[in-house]
């Protein structure tokens, strides 16, 4: 494209890590919640929430 983009980096590609990490802390989440039975709603999940 001709049009000038701040938000490349230096090889002029854009980073998309962010779509793909969105759904990593609710797949963990849920992986508590069968290994425990206890179903933790607030990040970050800690020891103390799950006892």
């Amino acid at each position: 494209m001709d049009e000038h983009d701040p938000h490349i980096n230096p090889l002029g590609v854009k980073g998309i890590g962010e779509i793909g990490i969105t759904g990593t802390a609710a797949a963990i989440a849920k992986g508590v919640y069968h290994a425990t039975g206890k179903c933790i709603r607030d990040l970050p999940i800690t020891l103390d929430k799950l006892l």
